[in-house]
């Protein structure tokens, strides 16, 4: 079956046009809730969080609608950042647990992400089983009126998280004289994260964190570091800590007002818990995106980078099947499976600040591991079709791979969050990977029309 509604992070859209409306969110509440609400004669439940976006008050009470009308109890603790619900699906015994967001995207879009009991997303089977009740939900069976679920909220939920996040920082450490700029992107994260590392002793310049339901990701956050980088140099702060609206994914900049991206962090996490013999499966995974600089650094330390397609899904995916606990993507999802069952910037972050705070060194030296190799990303947005199969755009990646032969690489393909065409190439040669990077974004511009 063709997949309508999922894609590779749950359902995603703008808000209030399908499939972001509150009729399929109420679909969805009863398909997901028939689908984990048979297992057992006990009360089921559900816990839902969501980021700061306006449309989450439209979103919420129509999942839950779904989820009471099967007799499923709901757990409702607002904003709160995506690994958080995660923890607490697996901490409150939950069948299920229900993330509204899109992440990076900004305020007009909406998702939502699903978890099963164990707090790991659910599998593509089990998604296009909902999907399936989506398109036709004759099957499902309402309860009757002294069986339906009831909604409450979780007071406490907030406090859980904090000290679920400040119980994997080493406790013979504290962030005693580090200041830290966060930028929580006005999103999920922006009362938590500077909590904990207040908590955890730091001098803290907060960011992002004056929400209005329409600034989520707005020229702030991981997807708009500017302002971030500006504030760490103006400030003479150690380093900044930028999230994103759901708080899933991280980026820092070192006291020089310069970014490290997700590469450098994992071969920081993944060199240090080596030295400490924590780390397992000879390496670590990462997507296709990850620079070849990564890969030849952790050749250089004896250890192996597994790379699995775009999608933090696919990474957890491929080290539970090989017994990995370090993995994540460039762009910042950082998966450490020792304490999160999917990435969580928070945590990924207090990994970084324990090396940091154990070796007394500038962030610039601490986490700058590797040179990466030249690396150019560009993204052509296109409304229907397929832009890639044109046969003067297949010609232009033929050529340029031809080109590039052993010294790079290209990487061409469709979103799946965006209705964009990404095109990535790498390579020794900085000026012959822009040529054939422009050259294929040319053709697919082209091709779009």
């Amino acid at each position: 079956m063709t997949r309508k509604y999922f894609g590779t992070d749950g359902i995603r859209g703008t808000a209030n046009k399908e499939p972001m409306t509150a009729e399929i969110a109420l679909k969805v509440g009863k398909s997901a809730g028939k689908k984990f609400a048979g297992r057992g004669d006990f009360r089921h439940r559900v816990v839902i969080g969501k980021d700061t976006r306006l449309s989450g008050y439209m979103v919420e009470p129509a999942l839950t609608a779904g989820f009471t009308s099967v007799g499923m109890d709901v757990i409702l603790v607002g904003p709160m950042p995506t690994p958080a619900i995660a923890m607490l699906t697996r901490s409150l015994r939950a069948d299920l647990g229900v993330m509204i967001s899109a992440s990076h995207n900004s305020f007009e879009d909406n998702g939502i992400k699903l978890f099963g009991p164990d707090g790991y997303k659910l599998s593509d089977e089990v998604e296009k089983s909902i999907e399936a009740d989506l398109i036709d939900d004759s099957n499902i069976v309402l309860a009757d009126p002294a069986k339906l679920g009831r909604a409450q909220r979780l007071d406490d939920a907030r406090g859980r998280y904090i000290e679920f996040a400040k119980s994997s920082f080493p406790r013979n450490q504290l962030l005693k004289g580090l200041k830290i700029v966060v930028d929580c992107a006005n999103g999920a994260a922006y009362k938590v994260a500077p909590t904990v590392l207040w908590e955890l002793e730091a001098e803290v310049i907060s960011m992002g964190v004056s929400p209005n339901g329409f600034n989520i990701n707005d020229g702030c956050g991981s997807t708009s570091t500017g302002a971030m980088c500006a504030r760490v140099v103006e400030e003479g702060a150690d380093l900044g800590i930028a999230l994103d609206g759901d708080a899933d994914r991280l980026l820092i900049c070192d006291e020089k007002g310069r970014m490290i991206d997700g590469d450098q962090l994992m071969a920081l996490i993944a060199r240090t818990w080596q030295s400490r013999e924590k780390l397992r499966g000879g390496g670590i995974v990462s997507t296709v995106m990850s620079n070849m600089g990564l890969e030849k650094f952790l050749e250089g330390h004896g250890l192996t980078l597994a790379r699995t397609n775009v999608g933090d899904r696919y990474v957890v995916e491929h080290m539970r099947e090989h017994g990995f606990n370090v993995g994540g993507e460039q762009s910042g999802h950082i998966v450490l499976s020792d304490y999160s069952t999917t990435g969580d910037g928070l945590i990924a972050a207090l990994q970084v600040l324990s090396v940091i705070v154990e070796r007394g060194r500038p962030v610039s030296e601490v986490c700058h591991n590797f040179d990466p190799w030249p690396q150019i990303l560009k993204n052509v947005r296109f409304e229907t079709g397929d832009p890639l199969a044109g046969s003067a755009v297949q010609k232009a990646i033929r050529d340029g791979e031809i080109r590039l032969g052993k010294e790079g690489r290209l990487l061409i393909r469709k979103s799946g969050t965006e209705p964009l065409i990404r095109v990535m190439g790498e390579g020794t040669n900085d000026s012959l990977v822009n040529e054939i990077v422009d050259n294929i974004v040319n053709e697919v511009t082209a091709s779009v029309g």
